[in-house]
Formats: C-alpha cells, structure tokens, sequence
C-alpha cells in the first residue's frame, strides 16, 4: 500500500503558491558556466557602453516600427522598398527634431495605474 505524503511543515517559508510548489531547474555544468562568464561579463563597465550603443539602436527600430509600420515593406521590389525606408528615415528624423526644437522629450515613463490615479485627483 503507497504512503502519502504529508505536507511539508516549512512550505510557507519556501514559496506562497496555493497548488503546485517550487521548482528547481538545473542546467549542465557547461551551460551554467557559460551562463555565468556572461553574468560576470555585464558587470563591466565596457560592456554596459556598448549595451547602452544597442539600447539607443533597439528604440529607434521600435520608434520607427511604432510611427511608421516598418516590419512589413507595403511594396514589392528593392527600388520601391528603398525609397520607402527612407522616406520613414526622413519621418522619423523630422519627428525627433520637432521634439527637440520645442523640448518635449521622446521617451514616455511609464507609471502605473494607481499612479495615474493619484495624479488625476491631486490635479
């Protein structure tokens, strides 16, 4: 006849989840040591420079598939396509030299919902 397992006395301790319970995922030796190196890698000050170069990258291809819908070429052919691009280039650099010629930053900070809130009843 199978035994039944108690429940454990520190669970609480451990995790809040109502069913189910913590989970432990080990990798291979060779994984969690690469995986490491590159932790140890982001703590540099000459990678946090160059990261940050590929931060400015990353928003201006989200601001450029934001306005201008950008991941789908509307037409077909290199010429077409070219031109199409860099009417978006143009676009895009017009947009943010308006922002900076009447000081209106691009970036939007996000604040959260009860944030909101607070603000709409203190104005």
């Amino acid at each position: 006849m199978p035994q039944r397992t108690q429940p454990c006395p520190v669970r609480d301790k451990c995790t809040r989840a109502k069913s189910g319970g913590r989970t432990l995922s080990l990798r291979p030796r060779d994984q969690q040591q690469v995986l490491d190196e590159a932790r140890t890698q982001q703590t540099s000050q000459e990678w946090r420079a160059k990261y940050a170069t590929r931060a400015g990258v990353e928003g201006t291809i989200h601001q450029a598939v934001a306005v201008t819908g950008m991941r789908r070429a509307r037409y077909r052919g290199l010429q077409k396509t070219h031109l199409e691009h860099a009417y978006s280039a143009v676009a895009l650099n017009l947009i943010r030299l308006d922002a900076w010629w009447n000081g209106h930053p691009l970036d939007r900070t996000r604040s959260s919902h009860l944030a909101r809130l607070d603000l709409s009843l203190t104005a």
